[in-house]
């Protein structure tokens, strides 16, 4: 170790009293971290890309310091997507310090990876408080039946108003409109469902006709639009 002339220079004066790190909340525990395989729990961590074209939701669940679980959601570009396949190979297996200095490729990932860690080690996990923590597997309840990411999609113009696109219900087929042209609900397919029912032998018109619901007033609509054609 080389020291500045100053330094060298200096007394010694004794240091107070070594109580190590504050401990943080892990898996119902209190616990101080003093190593990255002090580090459990389950979180997300949203990020974006530099020029905020697109967005990565990731949600690990680390035992021990290692990644047992992983779930890479993407929304944005194409080239993210299989950035986030590479991500999902990549992550499980490694400590959350090996992931922390991974390059995952994609901006929104990386940034995603960064924000989780901070969660991660100041002890702001989705699992803090929960005895034991959560068991791999957990990360899939996000996506419900059928497997697939909830999402919403929107699209207005002063113009001509909204249109509702997909909802975490799944692929919007009608939008119900009042007699003042006004929202009032929604037709809509869902996907994951319909998609799991094919895979399983229903025949495929039989599973669209059964994974059609409705929101709100649907049935009350003064007319009904596609949002994709009208």
């Amino acid at each position: 170790m080389n020291y500045f002339h100053e330094v060298e220079k200096m007394c010694k004066v004794a240091k107070g009293p070594h109580h190590g790190p504050a401990p943080i909340p892990e898996e119902g525990k209190w616990v101080k971290a003093y190593e990255i395989k002090d580090i459990s729990g389950l979180s997300h961590g949203v990020g974006w890309c530099a020029p905020q074209q697109g967005t990565c939701k990731l949600t690990l669940n680390v035992k021990n310091g290692i990644v047992e679980e992983a779930l890479v959601e993407t929304v944005g570009c194409s080239g993210m997507t299989h950035s986030a396949a590479m991500a999902a190979e990549i992550l499980p297996g490694k400590t959350l310090l090996e992931c922390m200095n991974t390059d995952l490729v994609c901006d929104a990932i990386n940034v995603a990876m960064r924000e989780i860690f901070l969660q991660f080690v100041y002890g702001r996990t989705q699992s803090a408080f929960s005895e034991d923590g959560l068991p791999v597997g957990a990360g899939l309840e996000d996506l419900g039946k059928g497997l697939r990411s909830q999402v919403g999609t929107m699209y207005s113009t002063r113009a001509k108003g909204p249109r509702y696109l997909e909802m975490a219900e799944g692929y919007v087929l009608k939008m119900a409109l009042d007699e003042n042209d006004e929202v009032i609900g929604y037709q809509f397919v869902r996907l994951g469902k319909m998609l799991e029912d094919i895979r399983h032998g229903v025949d495929p018109g039989e599973a669209f006709k059964k994974n059609i619901g409705t929101y709100g007033r649907f049935e009350n609509a003064a007319k009904y639009i596609d949002p994709r054609e009208e």
